[in-house]
């Protein structure tokens, strides 16, 4: 990465699924993506608990003695439904709210294989990215081509122009957990010049911040 500015990055929140899927690789690659955060000195935001992908990639970090937190609604804690969160928990009464926290307290954003949940958490990012709400850096680790056919799909959009070329660029690719944070660091944001010009008041309160974003 030589004459490339890199940006400091101390936490990245992780969005996966609570499954570990059909393919081996997907569990490896999780637990690879933590050692790799954990050799980086870099701490863990992720969705709570320890199933699938999730608990994989939150362990791995924590073995590597990084800090490891944990967003949960508290629906998901009752009966012990997720098992228990490799780490700080803090725990939210919305899912909203949860994703709205994962936002403030981040980075970067990287999505591994999910399934809908994992798809809203990157969309809504890049979503808030390109409405200029935040500017941080966002990919997903393309195990096995995971996410060809998403990557296919969002090149279709900017054919057809409805997402714009320079919005294409919010989303960040890689099949490498080190390739990835890499290009994570060496991210540049390029605010689109109309929206640029949105002003999102700040927020003295979670609710506030929470109303901000349902109205979107």
């Amino acid at each position: 990465m030589e004459g490339v500015s890199v940006r400091k990055i101390k936490k990245i929140c992780v969005f996966c699924g609570a499954n570990s899927g059909k393919d081996v690789a997907f569990v490896n690659a999780a637990f690879h993506l933590g050692e790799v955060l954990g050799k980086r000195k870099i701490d863990l935001v992720y969705g709570g608990g320890k199933l699938g992908l999730m608990g994989c990639v939150s362990t791995a970090v924590a073995q590597h003695e990084r800090q490891v937190l944990g967003i949960i609604p508290s629906a998901f804690t009752v009966n012990n439904l997720v098992g228990e969160t490799c780490g700080k928990e803090i725990k939210v009464a919305t899912m909203q709210e949860r994703l709205v926290m994962m936002m403030e307290l981040s980075d970067a954003f990287i999505a591994l294989p999910g399934g809908f949940g994992t798809l809203e958490e990157l969309f809504q990012m890049i979503s808030w990215a390109q409405l200029n709400i935040h500017n941080k850096p966002i990919g997903v680790l393309n195990i096995n081509g995971f996410f060809n056919g998403l990557l296919s799909f969002v090149d279709h959009a900017v054919k057809q122009e409805f997402i714009t070329p320079r919005a294409r660029k919010i989303l960040i690719s890689a099949t490498t957990a080190d390739e990835l944070v890499d290009k994570l660091q060496a991210f540049r944001f390029e605010s689109d010049p109309a929206l640029s010009k949105l002003k999102w008041s700040p927020s003295s309160s979670q609710k506030e911040k929470l109303d901000l974003t349902l109205r979107l």
